[in-house]
């Protein structure tokens, strides 16, 4: 075999590390910054003028420059010693002291309507407080490790296409319209709550009675609190729903290279490690906050519906609208989350379909062309000698069966490494949102059962 020939459709292994090696390849857990020909030497260049020690603050024409603004706003910017103070201090207040002196100096006076509705108030403090916590301590060791742009892979984008990059731009864009769409509705039902609810009740706190007033302090404290943790926990599923779009459309570059047919299967398989290794990253970032959510989510739902169906007072917007709101907000943040998790990772299985058409495309063209060009070599073979007939027809075989070759492991890998977003080995794909729904439909049948005997 011709060694030219063979270097046409090598791939670069280092029989050292027995590993497939590329130049954006490093470690998984840690992500390199933007390639450079000419890049300086970091040991001659200032400590605090490196890209690493810069990565988490705004630039004039930094496109995540809105974004940084925006957090630093809700008390999430991380990026100097002072606005992590101011967050965690925020944090503090509006997560865990702000509920607990609620819980604690709220009563129902003997002339309000209802009967108690400060058992369901206490009852979706705790899920409102637990997933706000879930969520802080994620975003911030995000912001310890990664950084903004690392943490939406802004770094790697330079070795994308075109219209990968246009895409995530205007994903990028819309990235806070989906907690506007959420949190606007839910704070508009969340107001006219919480009016009704703090014209009910007193706020009866030792050694100091200012009536009204303080009533209106305790009522502006409680929406700013219920924004502050809505908030924190919406954002962080839009991060990750960010990500998996990110990863949808190179998803869809790779398919673009499936098309052309003409395409080199080293090419492809490059492009496929890269996105593996990313989606592995973002799986390993957000599965505890997945299912540190999915967990806290579950029973605070089942908690409800239990406490509600055994109440046998009167459901009314009054004592249950906490729960109905509280309800909608944890669904739809969580639905955003596993969705985009399940379409990535349904994206990422059907490739290993693309890619088998791709090859029996590919393998019938060749073989169309190898039989004419047969045709041809056998009208030569006649006025030849049969050494030179021979010779032209050992030189075709090699290049079309290497091909056959490369394309056929191709599909090999994929077939083996078609997983997306997955959580401790398990591909959180349509499968296994069916098994949850069974599971969750399950104990929601055995809590009825539960309350219909009792009653």
């Amino acid at each position: 075999m011709n060694p030219s020939k063979q270097n046409e459709t090598s791939i670069d292994i280092e029989p050292s590390s027995r590993r497939v090696s590329f130049a954006d390849e490093n470690h998984p857990n840690e992500e390199s910054p933007p390639s450079h020909h000419h890049q300086p030497n970091n040991h001659s260049v200032p400590l605090l003028l490196q890209p690493s020690y810069a990565r988490s603050k705004s630039m004039i024409f930094d496109e995540l420059k809105n974004f940084r603004i925006s957090l630093k706003w809700c008390a999430l910017d991380h990026s100097s010693c002072i606005g992590k103070l101011i967050s965690y201090v925020t944090f503090t207040l509006f997560t865990i002291i702000v509920p607990l002196l609620v819980a604690i100096f709220v009563e129902i006076p003997a002339t309000a309507p209802e009967d108690d509705p400060i058992s369901f108030n206490k009852l979706v403090q705790l899920p409102e407080s637990g997933l706000a916590i879930i969520a802080f301590f994620t975003f911030s060791s995000f912001f310890k490790r990664y950084g903004l742009r690392q943490l939406l892979f802004l770094d790697a984008l330079q070795d994308d296409t075109n219209y990968v990059k246009r895409g995530y731009t205007r994903e990028l864009e819309k990235a806070f319209r989906y907690l506007t769409y959420i949190i606007l509705p839910s704070f508009l039902v969340e107001l006219a709550h919480k009016i009704i609810f703090f014209l009910e009740v007193k706020i009866s706190v030792p050694h100091i009675s200012l009536g009204f007033p303080l009533n209106s302090i305790v009522f502006v404290f409680v929406l700013v609190s219920w924004v502050y943790r809505t908030g924190v926990f919406l954002l962080v599923c839009v991060l990750f729903r960010l990500t998996c779009e990110l990863q949808k459309l190179r998803f869809e570059g790779v398919h673009k290279l499936f098309e052309g047919c003409g395409s080199e299967a080293g090419e492809i398989f490059k492009e496929h490690v890269r996105i593996r290794r990313q989606l592995w990253v973002t799986s390993h970032r957000y599965r505890f906050f997945i299912i540190g959510c999915g967990v806290t989510i579950t029973i605070s739902q089942l908690g409800a519906l239990l406490l509600v169906l055994a109440s046998k007072s009167e459901k009314t917007f009054f004592n249950s609208g906490d729960i109905v709101i509280c309800s909608a907000v944890q669904l739809s943040g969580f639905f955003l989350c596993i969705l985009g998790a399940a379409r990535i990772t349904h994206r990422a299985q059907g490739i290993v379909a693309i890619a088998t058409r791709w090859h029996m495309l590919v393998t019938t063209a060749s073989a169309e062309s190898e039989h004419c060009k047969a045709e041809v070599s056998e009208g030569l073979a006649s006025d030849s000698d049969s050494d030179d007939s021979s010779n032209i027809h050992v030189s075709l075989i090699p290049q079309q069966l290497s091909s056959f070759q490369t394309r056929q492991t191709l599909v090999t890998y994929l077939q083996h490494n078609h997983g997306g977003i997955t959580l401790y080995g398990y591909s959180l794909d349509r499968g296994l949102l069916h098994t949850l729904f069974a599971f969750e439909f399950s104990l929601v049948l055995w809590i009825l059962s539960k309350v219909v005997v009792l009653s």
